[in-house]
């Protein structure tokens, strides 16, 4: 029996012909060299045997296949298989044949020619840690209203200096919450504050997490909360003696088109949930174990060409707080 893909056992019929939608129509003239180069009868009835036992081709249509064409896989050809009723054709799906008809293969290619580490940018933004020129950059998309955040964001920055120095520099980017109500307040007065001042910004979204829980007041009123964030914002811009009308008029304006950009960017990323990192572009999502974050900035060191320091133990996380361990849109606060 002809080799195959495990995966594709579980494609089902509505898969094959979701693509019957073209018109078998006129035919030109086979030219001679599809003609020497046509699947023999013999190995095409092994291939539709096969295909029709794995997906359950209904007895109405017929298997077609193309001639064999060169494959970039040594000893492989490459063939084209449709269905058709007669009247519409599906889609072809590629199969690779190997040169002893012994083996029937469909593969998923991937394309893993880009570096990881421009999958994510960090453009724009006020680091921390290593310099711009670091070989490991973290790009955490961060919700200040998001416990987890703040969980994750207090341990982080001393940990990674204590182990890495100046070889990681982490950068954030903004997906706060629905859920959260001053969550995106909060992100548009921070980068307010970024334009002018990375060091405010950083001063800024570390108190912020420090202290999300008294934002509010007692009675945890939006209100409150927003006034407070105008006002540590504007307070942080006159330490950092930035230009306090411009400031105060962004403050004032809220525009949430860039931080709706970082949230359509981070959708893109596949985010679900906050905190997610990307390191040099590998994502881990939620408040994990640090020991989680040190073992993916090794693996980054040493791409990079860069010995590590010595390996730590990944603990096991406690079974009272699983990796949910993060805030996902739509879950309570």
């Amino acid at each position: 029996m002809l080799d195959f893909l495990k995966s594709y056992r579980s494609l089902t019929v509505s898969l094959f012909f979701a693509g019957l939608l073209a018109g078998v129509g006129c035919h030109a003239q086979v030219p001679a060299a599809d003609l020497a180069n046509r699947v023999s009868p013999e190995l095409a009835r092994r291939i539709e045997i096969l295909i029709r036992e794995k997906s359950s081709v209904p007895a109405e249509y017929s298997i077609v296949l193309s001639p064999k064409r060169p494959s970039d896989l040594p000893h492989y050809d490459e063939v084209d298989l449709s269905f058709t009723d007669g009247q519409k054709s599906s889609r072809p799906l590629t199969f690779l044949v190997s040169n002893d008809g012994k083996t029937l293969v469909q593969l998923t290619r991937y394309d893993i020619s880009k570096d990881p580490k421009t999958l994510v940018s960090a453009d724009n933004r006020p680091g921390r840690g290593g310099p711009a020129t670091a070989p490991v950059t973290i790009v955490l998309f961060d919700d200040l209203e998001c416990p987890f955040c703040a969980r994750m964001h207090a341990q982080l920055f001393p940990a990674l200096t204590a182990r890495y120095g100046n070889e990681v520099r982490v950068v954030y980017r903004d997906f706060p919450l629905d859920q959260h109500p001053w969550a995106m307040r909060a992100a548009i007065d921070s980068n307010c504050l970024a334009a002018q001042s990375g060091t405010g910004y950083w001063n800024l979204v570390d108190y912020v997490h420090a202290h999300a829980g008294e934002l509010g007041g007692a009675d945890k009123s939006l209100a409150t909360a927003n006034e407070a964030l105008d006002a540590l914002t504007l307070d942080e811009g006159k330490k950092q003696k930035v230009d306090d009308a411009v400031l105060a008029a962004c403050v004032k304006k809220q525009d949430a088109a860039p931080i709706e950009a970082s949230k359509h960017a981070a959708e893109g990323l596949g985010v679900e949930a906050t905190p997610a990192l990307f390191i040099n572009g590998e994502k881990l999502e939620g408040a994990q174990p640090i020991e989680y974050v040190y073992r993916m900035v090794d693996s980054a060191l040493t791409a990079e060409g860069i010995v590590p320091p010595p390996p730590v133990p990944v603990a096991a996380p406690a079974p009272a707080t699983p990796a949910a361990a993060a805030v996902k849109p739509g879950a309570g606060k």
